[in-house]
Formats: structure tokens, sequence, C-alpha cells
């Protein structure tokens, strides 16, 4: 009788817990997530057209409204036939405003008359908040250091790949890019960390930088505490023209 007792009283526990387990189970809706709705944006008609969130920087007529030169005054490049060509001598270019994290698009285009080689060939950058430079450079048959040409994070990171077009040819930079945190003593909590797409080729992907960009020396021992920086436009020395620069804040 004691016997029957207790296997009654282990097939009562192991139904509670048969019930337990089923009432438990998992179904479809309990990870599905309704709230807040995803926000509706409109995409270009192709991949290259600023959808409806963007921030249009250049839309190939008025770079004044949208960009200074070194010292906050107007921009001393040439704006002709829908872009913006450095003008040797004027200096950089930066936007007006300051951003973090953020999708830029940019196109770019070196001279179709083909002049020097390696680093003085087509060259200028596009200095991420200031800082980190993606190094702009006609490196179609023009050998330079790999972590100097097209798609490079300059003396950082070499591209993958080459995947530059000719002289005179336009060319697309895709950059999505998320600014360092830092911590209170001035180190990296986490650092600046980018993914580039050239011409629809990814050349970097997600990368790590290790400070800002440095001609001489090592990145990591010049970073200092920063948060929101304007984007920049390198005057090298050479008629690079940019035009459709758009950016989206993440």
């Amino acid at each position: 009788m004691k016997n029957l007792f207790f296997a009654f009283i282990l097939l009562f526990v192991a139904s509670m817990a048969m019930a337990q387990e089923e009432l438990m189970k998992m179904k479809p809706e309990m990870t599905e997530i309704w709230d807040p709705e995803v926000p509706v944006i409109t995409p270009g008609e192709t991949p290259a057209d600023a959808p409806s969130d963007a921030i249009v920087l250049f839309d190939g007529t008025d770079l004044g409204r949208e960009w200074t030169n070194a010292e906050g005054g107007e921009p001393g490049w040439t704006v002709s036939d829908e872009c913006v060509t450095v003008k040797a001598g004027t200096g950089i270019i930066k936007t007006k405003r300051v951003f973090e994290d953020f999708q830029l698009h940019i196109e770019w285009r070196t001279p179709s008359e083909v002049k020097g080689e390696s680093q003085g060939r087509g060259n200028s950058g596009i200095f991420l908040q200031g800082l980190y430079e993606v190094q702009v450079l006609d490196n179609y048959n023009n050998r330079t250091y790999r972590n100097g040409q097209a798609g490079s994070l300059y003396k950082q990171y070499a591209p993958l790949v080459n995947a530059c077009k000719g002289p005179g040819e336009w060319q697309v930079y895709d950059i999505i890019y998320t600014a360092p945190r830092f911590n209170d003593d001035g180190t990296f909590f986490t650092p600046p960390t980018v993914t580039v797409l050239q011409n629809g080729v990814l050349v970097q992907n997600n990368v790590k930088l290790r400070g800002p960009t440095e001609y001489i020396g090592i990145p990591e021992y010049t970073v200092k505490p920063h948060g929101p920086k304007s984007l920049e436009l390198q005057d090298h020395g050479n008629p690079v023209s940019y035009r459709n620069i758009w950016i989206r804040e993440l």
C-alpha cells in the first residue's frame, strides 16, 4: 500500500511537470515585436540617389550652404558641371554640421589627364570626423604602398582589393562609420569602426581604427577624446572632383 502511494505521488508530480512544460512551451508570437513600428523612408530611385532621411551635403550647385574652409569662411574650391573640384592651395573644405555615427555616400573622380605617379597622382582624402582618412587616389595601373592606396584607411588598413576605375571616370564610396567612445582617462572605450564599399565592392569590412590618421608615426599615440565633428575633404594639390554627397545619421 505504501509503495502504491509513493507511485501515485511520483505520477502526480510527473504529470504536473508535463503540464508546466506544456504551459511554458514557446509560441511564435512570443518572439514577435510589433512596437514601436520601424520608421518608413523613401529610398532613392537608384542606390546612388539620396533616400528621404538623408542630408544632402552637395547637390552639384551650392557648396557654401553646407561647407566652409578650414577657418569657417567661404570654401575656395571650384563648382562647375554639377561637381566640386579641389583648387590647389585653398586648403580643406569641411561641413558646417557635425556628425558622429553615419552612412556616407560620396562620388569622386581623379583627373583624366594623368600626371605624376604613386601618391602624386589624383590624391585627395575623405576625413571622417576630420580625423580618420579614407584615401582617394588614382590607383588604376598606378602602384603605391598598399596601406596608402585608394580604398585604404590611410596608413592603417589596406583595401581588400583594388576596385579602381580609370582616370576621369566617376567612382563611388559608400561608407558606414561608427564614432569612437572614450573612457574617463581618454583611451578608447570602443574605437572608431569603418566599412567601405568602393564602386559596389567591399574594400573595408568593419575595421577598428587605432587612432586618428598620421602621415608619420603611430596613430594610437595621438588620440584625443572628442564628440561629433565635421566631415572634411582634403586639398592635396591635385584637381580631384566630388559630386552627389549625402549622409544619413545613424
